[in-house]
Parts: structure tokens; sequence; C-alpha cells
């Protein structure tokens, strides 16, 4: 009697079959949602993700799309790209309010013919942040009243709207700052901090006399941020007089030599912007 072997064909096994491509996940299933089920699912949703500009904004977004007949994928790229221009504003706000700048200023306002040694293409360069890249110091040399705190601020709010971490501090409440910080031990975590700035803005050099402890201290962060980082300072006295405010000659000497090494010197002269720029205020004033 003879015996038939039968072989039954069977489907290789998922793990075991080849077939020179890789396997796709399964695709999402739409789901069919009504227009109130929509909305809650956008809010959840963009709650999660973060995404407020989605949020408050898709539904317009949607009937404008819908408007210009756009692709799924074009009104896609719209909503995103609102998000991502809301998004990048709100750094910029956040940037200037963590500079902590006593007031508002804006090199639109500057008037650049008030200063000889600024010409509008200089300006022009500076506002572009190029030298804060390539850690260049600035230091700008004047009498009171010619703009020197103006063109810091306006230059660290264009600084900082660019992204990059400013901080603005004056040299007497930052020797204070250090001094405090290391009383509570705390002085390397500060000075790091500082360090950490793409841009510190450095006003007020000169106007008041440091004591030695405070003067060591500002050379700390001086150091820290050497050919490193930049610093934008302000001074109503020329270099030969700084000796005043860091006592020791040779501390007063250290501090110049770094923040002039590379550095864009500015002189604002002796005119008082200020004076000139009320009596210009009064004149327009009194013809209108």
């Amino acid at each position: 009697m003879s015996t038939t072997t039968t072989t039954r064909a069977t489907n290789p096994s998922p793990k075991t079959r080849t077939t020179g491509t890789r396997s796709r996940a399964p695709q999402a299933a739409v789901t069919a949602l009504t227009e109130p089920a929509a909305e809650l699912a956008i809010t959840a949703a963009t709650k999660l993700l973060g995404l407020p500009t989605i949020r408050d904004e898709h539904a317009r977004i949607a009937e404008a799309a819908a408007r210009e007949r756009l692709s799924h994928n074009a009104f896609l790229a719209e909503v995103l790209t609102a998000e991502c221009d809301d998004r990048d504003a709100r750094r910029r706000i956040r940037r200037v309010n963590e500079a902590k700048f006593p007031r508002t200023k804006r090199l639109d306002t500057f008037d650049t013919s008030a200063v000889s040694d600024l010409p509008p293409a200089t300006l022009a360069h500076l506002a572009t942040g190029a030298w804060i890249e390539a850690g260049q110091p600035l230091v700008l040399l004047g009498d009171s009243g010619t703009g020197k705190t103006h063109l810091l601020i306006a230059l660290g709010t264009a600084a900082a709207e660019q992204g990059r971490r400013v901080r603005y501090i004056t040299t007497a409440a930052l020797a204070n700052e250090l001094a405090e910080a290391a009383d509570d031990k705390r002085l390397s975590r500060l000075v790091a901090r500082y360090a950490s700035l793409d841009l510190l803005v450095l006003d007020e050099v000169g106007y008041v006399r440091l004591d030695p402890r405070g003067a060591e201290l500002i050379f700390q962060i001086i150091t820290a941020r050497e050919e490193r980082a930049s610093i934008a300072c302000a001074s109503n006295a020329p270099f030969s007089e700084w000796g005043a405010t860091f006592t020791d000659p040779r501390l007063a000497a250290a501090v110049v030599d770094r923040l002039t090494f590379n550095a864009h010197i500015i002189n604002t002269g002796t005119n008082s912007y200020r004076l000139r720029s009320t009596r210009a205020n009064q004149k327009r004033a009194a013809t209108t």
C-alpha cells in the first residue's frame, strides 16, 4: 500500500518575509468629527502642544483658506507660519524684557548728525550685531548728555530683538550685585551667568568711584568675557582717567586693555545731545 505525502503550501511568516522594502506603519484612520467636536479637539491639542496662535487663529485662517480655495497643505503651512511668526515675536519681547533696560530707546530716533565720530554707515553696521558675533567690545566716550546711554540701550535692544541674550546694568549696580553674591557664597554662579550673555551693556563707567573689592569683581566679569563675548560700555571719562574708578593703576590699565582690544571706540563729543534735542523739540512746537 503506497502512501502519498501531501505538502501544504503556507504563507511565509511576516518575520521571515523579505520584500526588499521596509514595511510602513498602518495608516491612522481619519475620524469624521462634527464642528463642535473638532473645535474641542483643536483646543485640547494646541494646549497640549503649546500652540496658542493656532488655537486663536485657526478659524480665521480656515475661512480665508476656503475663500482662496487653498489646498490642505497650503492651509497647514499658513497656520504653522502664523505660529512661528508669533513665537518669534514673543521671543523678541521676552529678550528685551530680560535685558532690563531702564527706558525705551531706538536707533531710528538717534540723530547721527550730532555725533561726528558715528557716521550712518558705522551705526548701520553696529545695528547688524556682527561685532557681537565676533566678540568685539564697544566703547562710547563723551560728556554727559551726548547720547551714550541712548546708543547703548538702542543697540542693546536691537541685539535682543535679534534673539540675543542681553543685560543692561550700571557699573555701580553690577559691583554691588557681585559683592552681595560673594557674601552669599554664590559669586561663581553669578559670574557664570554674566559670562554666558551674548552682550553685556555696562553703563556709567567712571561715574562712581569703586572700592577695591568692587573693582576687582568687575574685572572678573570683564576677564570672563574677554575675546569671547561682547561688552558695550559708556564712560564720561577718557581712558587716562579710569584710574579714578578702578583705584589700582595696574587694574585700571588691565581693564582698559581688555575693553579696547579689537574694540569699536566712538567719541560722542562734548555737546549735550539731550539739550540739543530739547531745544529742537521746543522749536518744532513753537512753529506748529
